[in-house]
């Protein structure tokens, strides 16, 4: 049985028919498919391939548009990136996905190698990313691939909140040179952004909703939607808290962070991922080298493994929902 039927008709590494109902659902796994098929509309030279997962990330909707442009790898993620790579040394612009603790953990070596040291446009989508796929275990979470994905030089890494703005960054990154990393969730994150919002849509600067006197939260992709709940309580008590969407990790925003100093009394970073490495680091990084920068706190997933469980049960765990991270404000301003 080849992997596509593996996925489609016995429900392997999550592509079960109930999934592919479930898809109308997820429209972060539509804007990835639709646009992509967008830019192969306007004479991009893409191709798009996955592993064995082309229901579960919804790239089924390209393949039934392009088909000639699809390539199933199978269970083999790591010679899809190398292949990636080959396809792009030939002038092709290759995006391929699976998931996230597939992708960076897995195929680090691929990506270092393959991808970046060539500095080839490979684009690779590492989708349920952090605890999305709770019930699958340690296997399949995803706490590390920032730390491991921002520490490979030529890399740019994003880190999408909604759908609305997955598709500017896949518009935004179509020409740049060297590899990208997509980091999104499982295609259902709360709409965050309507489309006029990200007119000016620049990798590599941050979006200030807000900047807090009394305390800022930074957040990327999945959690920042729950800080800015987060934030509007906290408003609501009388206190000044403001929110910036880090949606880039790499090229990082060093002069949004820099210019909280004086402006803000702490600073709160909130992701869906390990404490150690990440945007907590990368905050910590600026702030070091900052005068008079304001104290920081980092809130994530601490240096452990998550437990095994539905992802709104992790989040609520680790108070990465809106309630649990205007409660960890609170503390920080206490």
């Amino acid at each position: 049985m080849t992997a596509e039927l593996t996925e489609s008709a016995t429900g392997q590494r999550g592509g079960s028919w109930q999934l592919t109902q479930l898809l109308d659902q997820a429209p972060g796994f539509h804007a990835l498919s639709d646009t992509l098929a967008e830019l192969t509309d306007r004479g991009h030279p893409i191709v798009v391939g996955t592993a064995d997962l082309k229901y579960s990330n919804g790239l089924v909707r390209y393949a039934e548009r392009y088909p000639d442009r699809f390539i199933q790898f199978g269970i083999s993620e790591q010679n899809m990136l190398s292949a990636a790579a080959g396809l792009a040394s030939t002038g092709l612009q290759p995006y391929v996905a699976t998931f996230a603790s597939f992708l960076a953990l897995l195929c680090a070596e691929q990506i270092r190698t393959d991808t970046a040291y060539t500095n080839l446009p490979v684009r690779m989508v590492g989708h349920h990313s952090g605890v999305t796929l709770g019930f699958y275990g340690t296997s399949h979470h995803a706490t590390e691939d920032l730390a491991i994905t921002r520490s490979i030089a030529n890399l740019t890494v994003l880190a999408p909140a909604d759908a609305t703005q997955l598709s500017a960054m896949i518009r935004a990154g179509v020409d740049v040179a060297g590899p990208v990393y997509l980091r999104i969730g499982r295609g259902r994150d709360p709409r965050v952004y309507a489309a006029s919002d990200l007119a000016g849509f620049a990798i590599g600067k941050a979006i200030t909703h807000s900047t807090g006197r009394d305390l800022t939260i930074v957040a990327t992709g999945s959690m920042v939607h729950p800080s800015l709940e987060a934030a509007k309580t906290l408003c609501g008590e009388r206190l000044s808290v403001g929110v910036i969407d880090m949606h880039t990790i790499k090229p990082f925003d060093a002069a949004a962070i820099a210019a909280l100093s004086g402006n803000t009394g702490a600073v709160l970073t909130v992701e869906e991922h390990n404490i150690i490495g990440g945007l907590g680091a990368a905050v910590a990084e600026v702030l070091a080298q900052t005068a008079n920068g304001p104290t920081l706190f980092r809130h994530g997933i601490p240096d452990e493994y998550a437990p095994v469980g539905p992802p709104t049960h992790l989040y609520a765990h680790y108070r990465l929902d809106a309630r649990g991270i205007a409660a960890v404000a609170r503390e920080v301003l206490r």
